[in-house]
């Protein structure tokens, strides 16, 4: 007989991917199974190991994929399979979140479970609007309850003549659709209709929408601006202090949406910045990376770079395969021996310097131009180079170099090729709500892209790391809204904020 799994009922946070506890992405990296519902970041999902089931159960208001006693049913189902597997609820599964239900129904089952608290929108939501939930000016006490109860009860067990009359702040979520009938109650029993209120939707996200009214005004406002679910409601006088700490809605590019389109493992760096800057970040990969076809050539080629007198790297894809296959062999790494050691870019540089490796050779212009001009500095003539390369690349530097005296061998580390999934529903995404600003940081994202045969969406803007792509979406009908200077992750983010603040 089949010993069960263990079912982990996983807090998923608000939607702010860093606001997931270390312990919810460490179970989500190790799950079998992950059933999530729609109010958990689909970027978590990118986050499950080769193999994971990934089951989308809804979960939304009036919107349910799957009914709560399939759910049930479904994670009894897998657990006794022996499997790992992660229940991943929006916010914090025990509150509003029907936890306490699904670890129930474990239990009665046998099955072994876990549960791991997460942050709820309840008090995210507001933070990230600007309002604290409790203020020692304002309030000592505070209620938190739904705008949506069980519909099958057939009455309401909100004592809104009780919450009226509470002191204290108040937060309700999953209530959009009943707004007038909620507030309404709120003054039938007593409370004033100039109390302050906020509703926030998509909290901690680049989505996130804020209305600010009163009891008696809220609803007409919030229709005005449709704005809906999911969303955060909180009435009471700490709506005051959004005036004076409202932060994160003033972030430069707050209420833009940004695709990334490099490819999945290095999308990273460039949708944190953009994120953390307040942006909406779609990320599409166009491309992704994979082993050459001469995976022997590119290996005896690494084992033998001790004997060059230059190793030249222009991308970090190529110091990254360059030294998985370098210490696949070598466990020390004073075996490359002393090649001098050149790099297209600050990008490529950072990427070597992560081995602990020195950089001889950094040209002014991140370009292949730009390094042709500072190895004409040096004397290059019968010196031997190996030049780690894409299988696509141009063969500008190796043409170059050869034309100055130099013996060059190409090593080629690595192949681009189109991405075909998309876990994240990006494409979907793209095609519905449409984005301000697309990014390309090389000329096969701008190529892959445009394979995809997806719609330019109305009022985008293509953003460029550099020439080369820059010339890319020149010949596919687009002209770059900028070009990154320097041409670089940093100098691209750097040249997005400009853009949008000069367009302000």
């Amino acid at each position: 007989m089949t010993r069960p799994g263990t079912c982990h009922l996983v807090g998923a946070g608000p939607g702010d991917t860093g606001l997931v506890t270390l312990r919810a992405k460490e179970l989500i990296e190790r799950a079998d199974v992950l059933v999530y519902d729609a109010l958990s970041n689909p970027e978590l999902l990118q986050w499950t190991k080769p193999g994971c089931e990934k089951i989308h159960v809804g979960k939304r208001a009036k919107d349910h994929t799957m009914p709560q006693d399939e759910i049930n049913a479904l994670i009894v189902e897998k657990s006794k399979l022996g499997k790992t597997v992660v229940r991943l609820k929006g916010g914090d599964p025990m509150i509003f979140g029907r936890g306490g239900e699904e670890a129930a129904e474990l239990a009665a089952a046998g099955v072994p479970f876990e549960i791991v608290p997460g942050i709820s929108s309840t008090i995210a939501g507001p933070a990230y609007a600007g309002i604290p939930v409790t203020h020692r000016d304002h309030n000592t006490q505070l209620t938190i309850f739904t705008g949506h109860e069980d519909p099958t009860k057939g009455y309401s067990s909100i004592d809104y003549a009780q919450l009226a009359k509470a002191p204290g702040t108040k937060v309700f979520v999953m209530g959009v659709g009943r707004l007038r009938e909620i507030t309404g109650s709120f003054i039938e029993h007593g409370a004033s209709p100039d109390t302050p209120m906020a509703i926030t939707q998509w909290a901690t996200t680049g989505s996130q929408r804020t209305a600010t009214g009163t009891l008696a005004t809220i609803a007409e406002i919030v229709e005005k601006e449709k704005i809906g679910s999911p969303a955060v409601a909180v009435i009471g006088d700490v709506v005051k202090e959004r005036d004076k700490i409202n932060w994160f809605e003033k972030r430069p590019l707050f209420g833009k949406r940004i695709v990334v389109t490099r490819t999945r493992e290095q999308a990273g760096e460039l949708s944190k910045a953009l994120g953390e800057l307040g942006a909406e970040v779609i990320e599409l990969p166009t491309i992704r990376i994979e082993h050459p076809e001469d995976k022997l050539g590119f290996a005896e080629m690494v084992t033998h770079a001790h004997e060059y007198d230059w190793i030249v790297f222009t991308s970090p894809n190529g110091v990254e395969k360059f030294f998985d296959a370098f210490f696949a062999v070598f466990e020390d790494a004073r075996s490359l021996g002393n090649p001098r050691i050149a790099a297209i870019g600050a990008g490529t540089a950072k990427k070597i310097r992560e081995y602990r490796i020195g950089v001889d050779l950094i040209p002014e212009k991140f370009v292949a131009e730009g390094l042709l001009d500072a190895f004409k500095k040096e004397s290059v003539e019968n010196l031997t180079m190996l030049w780690v390369k894409a299988e696509e690349s141009r063969e500008v530097i190796g043409d170059g170099l050869a034309a100055m005296g130099a013996i060059v061998d190409e090593c080629i580390a690595y192949r681009t090729v189109p991405e075909t999934e998309d876990p994240t529903g990006a494409k979907a995404s793209l095609a519905e709500k449409g984005a301000d600003l697309i990014t390309f940081t090389s000329g096969s994202t701008v190529d892959h892209f445009f394979a995809l045969g997806l719609d330019w969406p109305d009022g985008c803007v293509a953003g460029s790391i550099g020439p080369v792509t820059s010339e890319t979406l020149r010949k596919r009908g687009v002209a770059p809204a900028f070009e990154a200077m320097p041409h670089d992750i940093p100098g691209l983010v750097a040249a997005t904020v400009r853009y949008f603040k000069t367009r302000a």
